[in-house]
């Protein structure tokens, strides 16, 4: 690992955000067809509340990053887009971040905020619902596992 991003990541797990930051974007100066260091760098910026981080995602993932890497780099980047209100940018993101890595229900619940904004409720409360069935270790919440899946996809329907 470079020295350079070594003390970077070692200020950030120290709260040094603003630092930390500050050796990243060199870093991506230095070498900018890095995608680790796009990666960080971008991270870096939505850490300190600073919604500049677009490029630095879009970079990584277009360069290529290992596995885990590239969940969180599209989990970055839908989010900084659902944040800057560029909902159907976000959405398209997590779409594919779902088609990648289907196990991941961290980017399905952040998709399913991206849908709140796009005002499709139904389908953001089906797909928090099916996350919440399926991650849960509540027993109170398991024990109407059943209903609450039968109910997730018809929440606008009555019976009478």
């Amino acid at each position: 690992m470079n020295n350079k991003l070594g003390k970077a990541l070692a200020l950030r797990k120290n709260g040094d955000h603003k630092e930390s930051n500050e050796l990243l974007s060199e870093l991506v100066k230095e070498f900018p067809d890095d995608a680790l260091y796009n990666y960080q760098c971008a991270w870096s910026f939505d850490i300190l509340g600073e919604e500049k981080a677009v490029p630095f995602y879009e970079n990584a993932i277009k360069i290529g990053l290992p596995s885990k890497d590239m969940e969180g780099a599209v989990l970055g980047l839908g989010s900084t887009y659902r944040a800057l209100g560029e909902y159907e940018k976000s959405k398209e993101t997590f779409l594919k971040g779902m088609e990648l890595f289907p196990d991941n229900h961290v980017i399905k619940v952040f998709y399913s905020m991206t849908l709140y904004n796009l005002k499709e409720h139904s389908q953001a409360m089906q797909l928090l619902l099916k996350c919440l069935i399926n991650t849960t270790n509540d027993n109170e919440i398991l024990s109407y596992k059943r209903a609450l899946n039968f109910y997730s996809d018809k929440l606008d329907q009555t019976w009478k």
